[in-house]
């Protein structure tokens, strides 16, 4: 559905006017907390389970909407993507005749993504503060969602809320992506992405969630890191299924369903995929070179003739290094028999894969195979998708997204990275060669390792820098 909402007259300011009226506006930070306090209270849970939506949850946080934001719904188009993922196009002020000289110029259009739909809370009684409560103590905001990923989406509209007031329009149509069903790998995006590429639109630029301003990202740098997505691997779901007669427990089998299901998976455990090291994360190892211990300086000024005992110190320094280096394998899911005295005549498990840049579906698959070695327990893909293609570190576009992360974090060290989880960027690299994953917030080892887990919040400072940077990049665009 396309809903056309008018677009009053405005012009483009230049550079200087612009930073003058549009700088972070005073109460900007204030209002962005406001409305990030209620979209939390909206339980908008994504699930695969069918009849599990609670639909009335997205509709109301789509309304309150138009309310939190009157200038951008104002000025900006909206349309509904696959039933409740939202598009909105904020139309470039080039003129028409502009763009059909300059062929270039119909293709600076940009894309900023955020997703509003989160993963369940768990047990409420677990949670310092209600997870839907939106609980402001006056350093932190909380709520699942906060970080992943409404705490984006407020920053980003927060931001265009802002320059509308200020006078603002962009030169080049600036389009705002926000799915439904990332953190189910939905279609939304996917559709919003193909709904753009049936348009023409080929987008210059492509930012998402993913990395951060992350403190404590790397043993021994004590520097902040903001590392940005280039890529992110592949995400793997495989069923292992194994099948057996069944019957009482009383007299169980040799080698029954639920025993050959756990050899297969200890044979997972136990053989790990190789290991290797990318070039993305090369290059960042050589970026944080300069501000690490005497001994790791040293190592990463010469990592490309020190590669292999890099790569086998990642492997065991920690969980996040080591996925770095290779295709990881988790058990999540598991289920047998349906009866404590019942031997269960199916068992199955899910391994989620994430598989490394350079590898495919395919050869996971196999190696898989290999790596369990009994052709008695099926495999079947659930869903899966290769590694993305990998955009550059360097050129016009990545040089203005770390021109605008070191205007509002100057601390940090930019660099590149490989991503380990997955977005809904990752449908959008059919269309942009420019695809990157970055959220412009500080985020320490205990808020990242909230996201999806208890006492998830982020710092109102650290919001009202996201305000700030979409700000300094919508300027920019």
């Amino acid at each position: 559905m396309r809903i056309p909402l008018p677009n009053p007259a405005g012009a483009s300011l230049d550079s200087a006017e612009s930073s003058k009226s549009a700088a972070h506006a005073p109460g900007s930070a204030a209002r962005a907390a406001a409305s990030l306090a209620e979209l939390v209270g909206y339980r908008t849970v994504s699930s695969r389970a069918a009849g599990a939506v609670e639909t009335a949850e997205f509709e109301a946080f789509i309304a309150a909407l138009p309310r939190l934001y009157p200038a951008v719904h104002a000025a900006l188009e909206l349309e509904l993507v696959n039933g409740h993922a939202l598009l909105y196009r904020w139309p470039g002020t080039a003129p028409a005749e502009d763009r059909a000289e300059d062929p270039a110029a119909q293709e600076r259009a940009a894309v900023l993504m955020a997703h509003y739909d989160v993963v369940p809370a768990g047990d409420p009684a677990e949670w310092t503060q209600p997870p839907f409560s939106g609980h402001n103590d006056g350093t932190f905001l909380w709520g699942r969602g906060t970080l992943d990923d409404k705490g984006q989406l407020v920053a980003i509209l927060e931001a265009a809320e802002s320059l509308l007031r200020a006078g603002y329009a962009p030169a080049h149509d600036l389009y705002l992506s926000f799915g439904n069903n990332e953190e189910t790998a939905g279609d939304s995006a996917e559709a919003a992405a193909d709904l753009l590429a049936g348009r023409g639109v080929k987008p210059w630029l492509v930012l998402d969630e993913g990395g951060a301003v992350a403190g404590g990202a790397f043993p021994g740098v004590s520097r902040p890191a903001a590392v940005v997505g280039v890529a992110e691997k592949g995400i793997l779901d495989v069923e292992l299924l194994t099948r057996d007669p069944g019957g009482h427990a009383s007299t169980p089998p040799r080698m029954g369903s639920t025993a050959r299901l756990a050899r297969a998976i200890t044979r997972i455990e136990r053989n790990p995929f190789p290991q290797s090291l990318p070039d993305v994360t090369e290059e960042m190892l050589r970026r944080f070179g300069p501000h690490a211990p005497a001994p790791l300086r040293a190592a990463f000024a010469n990592v490309a003739l020190l590669r292999r005992p890099i790569t086998w110190l990642f492997g065991r320094l920690g969980n996040e290094t080591n996925a770095m280096t290779r295709t990881t394998v988790a058990i999540t899911t598991l289920e047998g028999s349906s009866g404590a005295n019942v031997l269960a005549a199916t068992a199955k498990a899910n391994a989620n894969i994430r598989i490394a840049v350079g590898e495919s579906v395919a050869g996971t698959m196999a190696q898989l195979r290999k790596i369990i070695r009994d052709p008695k327990v099926e495999l079947r893909v659930v869903e899966g998708n290769d590694p993305s293609p990998v955009s550059p570190s360097s050129g016009p576009q990545w040089d203005l997204l770390t021109d605008c992360i070191g205007q509002v974090f100057p601390e940090a060290i930019i660099t590149p990275y490989i991503m380990m989880g997955g977005t809904d960027s990752r449908r959008f690299t059919g269309i942009c060669p420019a695809v990157y994953r970055f959220a412009p917030f500080c985020m320490d080892v205990a808020a990242r390792g909230s996201i999806h887990a208890v006492d998830e919040k982020i710092a109102l400072q650290t919001l009202g820098q996201g305000v700030r940077f979409y700000e300094t990049l919508m300027r920019r665009l």
